[in-house]
């Protein structure tokens, strides 16, 4: 983990590369493909949602969630990304749901700068390496 400063404009500008947010889409998504069979199952995806914590956290600390709370949410986000409800979700699926999201978190943050404690290999942190390596070759 390593705290980042960031703004709605890194999140969108990581976003609306097709090229680089499609390959860390690709990438991501096979990572979370354990059996190798091109579609994510709901048992593939919520290890990945339950590995974030976080409706398990509060500012870093550990709270008491309901388990049968829990579970509610994680079907409810897992019918996001099904769009076609197969009970699969493609990579197509994914790679909606994940703009989705990071569009939200965008707008949501606005474009004032905020420090964020951010996860390696997240898609918030590929959005501020994208940015910093974006800053660094324009100085050049």
């Amino acid at each position: 983990m390593s705290v980042e400063i960031l703004d709605g404009a890194t999140i969108l500008n990581f976003v609306q590369d097709e090229k680089v947010f499609d390959e860390f889409v690709h990438e991501r998504f096979d990572n979370l493909d354990s059996n190798r069979d091109g579609v994510l199952s709901y048992a593939e995806l919520l290890k990945e949602l339950r590995s974030l914590r976080v409706l398990e956290m509060h500012f870093g600390v550990d709270v008491e969630t309901n388990p049968t709370e829990l579970n509610r949410v994680y079907d409810s986000m897992f019918v996001q990304f099904d769009r076609d409800s197969s009970g699969e979700v493609d990579v197509k699926e994914f790679k909606e749901e994940m703009k989705n999201m990071m569009v939200a978190m965008a707008n949501d943050i606005g474009f004032l700068p905020v420090q964020m404690l951010l996860e390696e290999n997240s898609f918030l942190k590929k959005a501020v390496e994208k940015e910093t390596t974006k800053i660094i070759a324009n100085a050049a």
